[in-house]
C-alpha cells in the first residue's frame, strides 16, 4: 500500500497467441495495467528501509550481482501501473546493500524474440569478469524462450545500457518441452570440462523439472539428455536456483564451485503452492545429475527459505564480502532485506541473516535484561519508533515439564499456528512480541514461540499471528509458521529477531534457522501510534535475558540521483 497500490491477488497472464496462452502464476487485469497506484495519505503502509521503487508494480528479483564495486539488482517492474503487466527487467544499484539508485530499464520488449514479455532471469560473470544476463522472453508465438544479453560498455560499473544480439533466443523449447512452460534460467556454472551449465525451469503434467543445458561459448546450448532434477506431483518449477555451500564455515562459494568440502542446494518455487521449498544433497558433474541427501523431503512438505510471505527468491556469490546473498519476493511490491545463507552446522538446513550492512540504520537504541515473564505479563518496549525497528532478543525457558504433548499428525506447521494462535494459553508459551499493536492492544500481531513435547524430544514452533490486528476488508491475513531445528531441553535458551517496517515483519529464529515474513496492514497501529511488547501466554515462566531494540533510519530507497 502507500506508492504501490496493494496486489495481494497473484495475477495470471493471459495474452492472445497462436499457441496456448503462456502459463504464469500472474492474473491479467487489463484495465488496470497502465493505471496509476492510489495516493494514499499519509503513507502509513509504504516501507522504509526495504527494497522497493517509488512506486508500481515489481515481483521477482532478477539477476543480482557484484561489478566493480557496485551491487546491482534488476527486477520484474511495471512502469505504467500497479497490477502485473507491461513487465521489464527494472535496475538499481547499491554500494552497500542499503541506499539504491534508480537506473533506466536494462531490458524491455523491443526484439521479436522478447516482443511479448521479457520475464525472469539470472546473472553470470564470464571468465573475462564481463556479466551476462540469461532471461525468459515471450515471443510473437507466445512460447517461453531463453535469451542472452551483454553490457554495451563492460567498462561502465554501472551497466547501464544492455545489447540483446540478433541471433537469440540462443535455448528454444524443442518438441518435448511445454513451451508455455518453460522459463526463469538460473545462473550458469561452469564444470573442470570447460562447459557452462543452466537449468531453466519447466514441468511435465505435474512433474517439475529443472531442465539441463551446456553450452562452450554461451551462446549454442546444448539440452542434455536427461534433466538435472525432476520430481513428481511438484507442477511448475518456478525461479529455480542450484548453487554450492560450504560444508564448514559461513563464507559463501562461487556458483562454479566444486568438490567434496560442499554440497548443493537445489531450490525451486512451486506455482501450485505459491511457496519455495530446498533440498541440500550431491551433484555428480561427469553424470551432470543432482541427487537430494538421504532422509531429505523433495516435495511440497520439504525446507523453505521462509515459511511466510516470500517466493522467486534469488541468490547470488558476493566475491567482496565472500558470502551468498539472498533476495526474496514479498508479494505487494516489496523485497525482502537481503540474507547471507550458509549451512548449519548440523547439515540438515540453511541459516540465514540479515546482511550485516542494514545495522548502518540502526539508531536511538532501548535495552532490558533480566525480565521474569509469567503468565499473562507484558513488558511494552518504549522509547523508539516501533514501527520501524529492529528486534532482537533473547529467551530463556524454564517448566518444561508443562510444555504440551506433540500429536505427531501435526505436520503442517501454518495449520497448527492457525489452531494454537497466541491468545491460546499453552503450557511452555505461546511466547515472543507483540508488533504493530495499538495501544489499546485491540490490534496487533503476533510473534511467538510455543514449545510442545514430543516422543523423543520437545518441538518448538515460530509463529506470526496476523489474526489480532485489524487491517483493511478484504485483506488478506493468514497466520504463517514453522518448526525450528533446536534442542531447547539442552539449551533452555532461543533467540528471536524480528525486522518491523511498516507493512513488513521479517523475524528469524534461533538465529537464522527458522525465518517468517508477513505483510501487515494495520489500521491504527501506524507510525507513531504503534507499540510493541514482548508477552507471555504459557504456563510456564519465561526470562528474557537480553533484549535490544533500535529505531531504524530510512536510507535512499531508489529516489532519482547520480549514482
Amino acid at each position: 500500500m502507500g506508492g504501490a497500490a496493494v496486489a495481494w491477488l497473484f495475477v495470471l497472464f493471459a495474452a492472445a497467441a497462436i499457441l496456448p496462452a503462456a502459463e504464469a502464476a500472474h492474473t491479467v487485469y487489463s484495465e488496470y495495467q497502465t493505471h496509476e497506484p492510489e495516493k494514499l495519505s499519509p503513507q502509513d503502509h509504504r516501507t522504509a528501509y526495504h527494497f522497493q521503487p517509488p512506486k508500481n508494480w515489481i515481483n521477482d528479483p532478477n539477476g543480482p550481482l557484484f561489478y566493480k564495486g557496485v551491487y546491482h539488482l534488476f527486477y520484474q517492474y511495471n512502469p505504467k501501473g500497479a497490477v502485473w503487466g507491461n513487465i521489464v527487467w527494472a535496475h538499481s544499484v547499491s554500494r552497500d546493500l542499503v541506499n539504491w539508485i534508480p537506473l533506466p530499464p536494462a531490458i524491455y520488449p523491443s526484439k521479436p524474440f522478447d516482443i511479448n514479455g521479457c520475464w525472469s532471469g539470472s546473472a553470470t560473470i564470464l571468465p573475462d569478469g564481463r556479466p551476462a544476463i540469461l532471461y525468459t522472453g515471450i515471443d510473437p508465438r507466445n512460447r517461453q524462450v531463453q535469451n542472452v544479453a551483454f553490457p554495451k560498455d563492460p567498462a561502465d560499473p554501472y551497466l547501464r545500457e544492455w545489447v540483446k544480439p540478433d541471433y537469440n533466443p540462443v535455448i528454444n523449447p524443442d518438441a518435448a518441452i511445454n513451451a508455455s512452460a518453460f522459463r526463469d534460467p538460473t545462473t550458469a556454472w561452469r564444470g573442470g570440462d570447460g562447459w557452462w551449465r543452466v537449468v531453466v525451469g519447466s514441468k511435465n503434467d505435474l512433474q517439475g523439472l529443472a531442465v539441463l543445458y551446456r553450452s562452450k561459448d554461451f551462446v549454442r546450448w546444448v539440452k542434455a539428455a536427461a534433466p538435472l532434477h525432476s520430481a513428481a506431483g511438484t507442477g511448475m518449477w518456478e525461479c529455480p536456483d542450484f548453487f554450492p555451500v560450504a560444508r564448514r564455515g559461513r563464507n559463501g562459494l562461487d556458483t562454479s564451485a566444486a568438490g567434496p568440502a560442499l554440497k548443493h542446494v537445489m531450490k525451486v518455487s512451486l506455482d501450485l503452492t505459491r511457496f519455495e521449498y530446498y533440498t541440500l544433497g550431491s551433484y555428480s558433474p561427469e553424470k551432470d545429475r543432482y541427487l537430494p541427501d538421504a532422509g531429505m523431503a523433495d516435495d511440497r512438505t520439504g525446507l523453505r527459505y521462509d515459511y511466510g510471505n516470500f517466493y522467486a527468491s534469488k541468490t547470488f556469490y558476493d566475491p567482496a564480502g565472500r558470502r551468498r546473498i539472498l533476495w526474496g519476493w514479498s508479494n505487494e511490491s516489496d523485497s525482502t532485506i537481503p540474507r547471507a545463507v550458509w549451512l548449519d552446522n548440523g547439515g540438515r538446513q540453511l541459516v540465514q541473516w540479515p546482511v550485516q550492512e542494514l545495522e548502518k540504520l540502526r539508531g536511538k537504541k532501548v535495552e532490558a535484561r533480566d525480565l521474569i515473564l509469567r503468565k499473562g505479563a507484558r513488558y511494552e518496549i518504549k522509547g523508539i519508533l516501533t514501527s520501524q525497528a529492529d528486534v532482537e532478543v533473547t529467551f530463556e525457558v524454564t517448566g518444561l515439564e508443562k510444555a504440551e504433548g506433540f500429536d505427531p499428525r501435526w505436520k503442517d506447521a501454518q495449520e497448527l499456528c492457525k489452531k494454537k494462535g497466541a491468545d491460546v494459553a499453552g503450557g511452555v508459551g505461546p511466547f515472543g512480541l507483540w508488533v504493530l499493536a495499538s495501544g489499546d492492544l485491540s490490534e496487533r500481531t503476533a510473534v511467538f514461540f510455543r514449545v510442545f513435547k514430543g516422543k523423543e524430544k520437545h518441538v518448538v514452533l515460530l509463529c506470526h499471528d496476523d489474526s489480532s490486528s485489524t487491517s483493511r476488508a478484504g485483506v488478506w491475513k493468514p497466520s504463517f509458521a514453522g518448526f525450528v531445528d533446536v534442542d531447547i531441553q539442552k539449551d533452555r535458551k532461543i533467540s528471536l529477531r524480528s525486522l518491523i517496517d511498516a507493512s513488513v515483519v521479517e523475524s528469524f529464529g534461533a538465529g537464522g534457522k527458522t525465518c517468517i515474513t508477513s505483510r501487515v496492514y494495520p489500521v491504527h497501529a501506524v507510525g507513531g501510534a504503534a507499540h510493541l511488547h514482548a508477552f507471555n501466554n504459557g504456563a510456564a515462566a519465561v526470562k528474557i535475558s537480553l533484549l535490544r531494540a533500535w529505531q531504524m533510519g530510512t536510507p535512499n530507497m531508489n529516489q532519482p540521483t547520480e549514482p
